[in-house]
């Protein structure tokens, strides 16, 4: 059976609007309505929730503050994928991602290096799959298409693996492909997940804390021993490994919040952070 070039969206009416001004609207106002401290140095990457807009589009319009009317030419998004697959690594087998807002295309070029690369380092595939309904990476698309200035292209991998090698290995792949390019990356994830406010905001401050500090291992480490959560972490491991090897050496938190802010239920939340991975910050000696 044949490949539509373009990825229907299987979110669009229930996750954001499917009306396009509608979503515009909203995404600028949140885009708008964020207020982040003056950043010195180059966004590296970004941290993003991906939960429904209700939810968490206050902090992912934080996030994407810190690249408004900025000019890319790629964004890599790296996301978990909540399904099942026997490949560690995912990719989409469409030439583009399509919203209410517009097709985005595929970088077919940097997703090519980026398989070689993982071939040569470890035999592994960037599996190419269809019709996919992963939420992860397309939640983050519309607030690119309102943030950024120009047109560009999207790297997009899903993370289906736990073993923290396989994180660091796509780290040291995105390092390679994103190298002198005009790029950043979004690890696309939520923290903590249906707990009390109070424990939620614990668990989430220990992990923002190892965020901050650009520790991978910290990530890991901190979920793994059940002192905080992040659904993408492995994506956030990977992601901060990359940006490591391309000279980020600061960090910003943006924003935090929880759904019960939105929801009124404080009785079980799940917790949304926004961090921008920097370079050229400057550093206390």
């Amino acid at each position: 059976m044949a490949i539509s070039k373009l990825r229907p969206s299987p979110i669009a009416g229930t996750w954001y609007s499917k009306d396009p001004e509608q979503l515009a609207q909203q995404v600028d106002e949140f885009i708008n309505q964020a207020r982040i401290p003056k950043l010195i140095g180059d966004v590296v990457a970004l941290i993003a929730p991906h939960a429904g807009y209700r939810f968490s589009g206050k902090t992912a319009g934080h996030s994407f503050q810190a690249v408004h009317n900025q000019e890319f030419d790629l964004v890599a998004v790296v996301s978990p994928f909540h399904g099942s697959h026997p490949k560690q690594l995912l990719t989409t087998a469409h030439q583009a991602y399509t919203t209410p807002l517009g097709s985005l295309p595929v970088d077919s070029n940097s997703m090519s290096e980026l398989q070689q690369f993982l071939e040569k380092e470890s035999g592994l595939e960037l599996a190419p799959i269809a019709n996919d309904s992963e939420h992860a990476i397309e939640i983050e698309l519309p607030f690119l298409q309102r943030a950024l200035a120009g047109d560009f292209k999207l790297l997009p991998v899903m993370i289906s693996s736990d073993q923290p090698e396989m994180a660091h290995l796509l780290g040291r792949g995105l390092a390679e492909v994103l190298r002198d390019r005009d790029a950043f990356m979004i690890a696309s994830t939520d923290l903590s997940h249906f707990y009390p406010q109070s424990k939620a905001q614990e668990l989430d401050s220990e992990m923002l804390r190892q965020i901050k500090e650009l520790s991978p291992e910290g990530v890991l480490e901190t979920q793994q021993t059940g002192k905080g959560y992040a659904c993408g972490v492995m994506a956030v491991a990977a992601v901060l490994w990359a940006a490591q090897d391309l000279g980020a050496n600061g960090t910003e938190l943006l924003h935090y919040s929880t759904s019960g802010e939105t929801s009124g239920d404080r009785h079980s939340v799940v917790g949304y952070g926004a961090v921008a991975l920097l370079k050229g910050a400057l550093v206390a000696e």
